[in-house]
């Protein structure tokens, strides 16, 4: 049964009820928190959450939407005799006689998502306050999801200006008027000094818990510890009365964060945050974390973080990242040659990763794996080169250190064995940014680079893939042929070192039959490669376009003034703008704390990674399971 109650209307709230609200409890009632981080069916935690209410009478308060909850946990999860909700309007419902009453003889109350800020308007400092701080302290078990959660801690972010803050742009100004933390509420002994946040691995929210904690600390006085605690999508606290709490997961690796807080109180208004080493702990199904003190037994990860000019930085988590280019066609490779290139990603990665856990930066890491994917010819570039129009191999390439902005670029040359090596040069030892053709050459020589004759590029394959082309062109049919995947074939490398810094490396043979010294946006600072002190990015793909769109540089952009992750951001440049301007291909971005993302819109891309563990992941075909980092 489902009934509006129409004496609701004169309260300015609405009111739903499912099941009999007269009937018996029928079990014990017990005390516990249900900590939801937004996601939708996790139902064990929801069941959870029932039995502690003894399996009776639920009231759910939300600001927005409807009675989709309570309809969810009536007729889908089930075990509970009924369930009413209140969606607010107003301030003025909080001292609504009727809804008092339902709060003081609910078994559980649950806060579903919504608008934070709503319910710190509506609700801070009323009866609706008291009744739910009344209802956890007569023993009773109170929940929440998204903002329902975001209401529980002592400190809270009530995104009291109409937004939803961001990580990068919270980091840019901790203590600044857009990181909304308010307090007041409620006042939960088991959430005492602990401060929390929802949706939290899915939108990249750690940057911005950081920041949370740094204000509530602030905010709190000298002395007091204010612990961070963020809630994956697709997880959920169960907290008991004795403060133990086990996390419900509905995804592979979903689990809760924690940011032991106690920061130094060194942060300025209007300034970035500075904050040396700090460790972040998680808590995933096989985790005990205890509350309000944050301790964690069995954690699933210890990780350090610095934030540096407001850029969230992992340390001691070398990771490196690299790609073989997009345009991979099932139809032109046969078993034997997948084979090989999978066998040369994981050898450039294992390549990469001795250079990191030697100790050595991003760059030495970048270098060494693309030289790898350069001697290898299932690649285009180095060895595996295409060919010109004139039956010549030419090739760019480029590298970009993070932590210094400096950089270094060669197009069109000959007889420079591995590329990367040179551009490298270009940056280390001179004055410029890029060199093209015989000068980089002449440059190669006066600093030791290898050169090698060019019929050491030569791969029959690459050769008849010329002819083929060639014949195409003779026919009248190249504009058929050209757009697309004749335009595809890179090699890029991404690293993160231990120190935090970034590096970013591309080198490529070009494309097949092109004329007149054409060069694309591999050895393109901003198209093709681009590193930074929070992101690097390599692309693989139709190159003009790539130059057009800045591409490289514009996912890193989003990143800083869009505040956007790196996954969301790659996502739009490479599968949203490049492809509306009628280009297409791929790429790998990573962010300085250690998310990657590997964006293409092609049947197939040459991808891989490997991180501290020395376990190198790689794939080729679009749908192939690829194990995040």
């Amino acid at each position: 049964m489902a009934l509006l109650a129409p004496l609701a209307w004169a309260a300015d709230y609405d009111h739903y009820q499912l099941g009999d609200p007269d009937a018996p409890t029928p079990g014990k009632v017990t005390p516990g928190l249900l900590l939801m981080g937004g996601g939708d069916r996790n139902f064990d935690s929801l069941r959870w959450f029932f039995e502690r209410a003894g399996g009776g009478h639920i009231v759910v308060l939300r600001a927005s939407l409807a009675n989709e909850v309570a309809e969810e946990f009536f007729h889908e999860v089930g075990g509970i005799a009924s369930v009413e909700t209140y969606v607010f309007s107003n301030r003025e419902s909080s001292s609504d006689p009727a809804l008092l009453r339902s709060l003081a003889r609910a078994d559980g109350i649950f806060i579903a998502g919504g608008d934070q800020s709503r319910y710190v308007r509506y609700w801070r400092g009323t009866p609706v306050a008291a009744a739910l701080q009344k209802h956890v302290m007569d023993g009773k078990p109170l929940g929440g999801t998204s903002a329902g959660l975001a209401m529980l801690g002592e400190y809270l972010y009530g995104a009291m200006d109409g937004g939803s803050q961001v990580s990068p742009l919270a980091l840019a100004d901790p203590l600044g008027a857009g990181n909304t933390i308010e307090t007041g509420f409620l006042q939960l002994p088991l959430l005492h000094g602990v401060l929390t946040d929802t949706h939290f691995r899915e939108r990249n929210r750690l940057g911005r818990l950081v920041a949370f904690v740094a204000k509530a600390e602030a905010m709190a006085g000298p002395g007091r510890r204010i612990i961070g605690l963020g809630v994956d999508e697709d997880a959920a606290l169960a907290l008991e009365g004795d403060g133990t709490a086990r996390v419900y997961a509905t995804a592979p690796g979903a689990g809760a964060t924690v940011v032991p807080g106690g920061f130094p109180r060194t942060q300025q208004e209007d300034l970035p945050m500075q904050l040396p080493a700090f460790e972040v702990i998680g808590a995933d199904a096989g985790s005990v974390l205890h509350l309000p003190e944050g301790r964690v037994e069995k954690p699933a990860f210890r990780h350090r973080y610095a934030v540096r000019d407001g850029v969230l930085v992992a340390l001691d988590q070398p990771l490196l990242v690299i790609h073989g280019g997009a345009g991979v066609e099932r139809a032109s490779l046969d078993a034997k040659e997948e084979a090989a290139a999978r066998a040369a990603l994981e050898q450039a990665l294992r390549a990469g990763h001795a250079a990191l856990m030697a100790g050595q930066p991003a760059l030495d890491a970048v270098t060494a794996a693309i030289t790898v994917l350069e001697d290898a010819p299932q690649f285009n570039a180095g060895r595996g080169a295409v060919f010109t129009h004139d039956g010549r191999n030419e090739l760019d390439a480029s590298l970009m250190d993070g932590a210094s902005g400096q950089a270094g670029a060669v197009a069109g040359v000959r007889r420079v064995r591995n590329p990367i090596t040179l551009a490298r040069a270009v940056m280390e030892k001179s004055k410029h940014v890029m060199m093209v053709g015989d000068g980089a050459e002449t440059f190669a020589a006066e600093q030791g680079i290898e050169l090698v004759d060019p019929s050491w590029f030569r791969t029959e394959k690459r050769w008849q893939q010329l002819q083929k082309a060639l014949a195409e062109e003779a026919n009248a049919r190249a504009a058929v042929v050209l757009p697309g995947k004749a335009y595809f074939g890179t090699v890029g490398a991404l690293a993160l070192d231990a120190q935090g810094r970034l590096a970013a490396g591309t080198s490529t043979g070009g494309m097949t039959n092109k004329r007149y010294g054409r060069v694309g946006d591999s050895p393109v600072i901003g198209a093709g490669t681009w590193a930074d002190e929070r992101c690097a990015f390599s692309g693989t793909g139709w190159g003009e376009y790539y130059i057009r769109a800045a591409a490289a540089h514009d996912v890193c952009a989003r990143m800083k003034y869009s505040g956007v992750g790196v996954r969301r951001a790659a996502e739009a440049v490479i599968n949203e703008t490049i492809p509306a301007r009628g280009g297409d291909g791929g790429a790998i971005a990573l962010s300085a704390d250690g998310e990657v993302a590997f964006p293409f819109n092609t049947e197939g891309m040459y991808r891989g990674w490997i991180g501290a563990d020395g376990v190198p992941h790689v794939a080729v075909f679009a749908g192939e399971t690829l194990a995040e980092p």
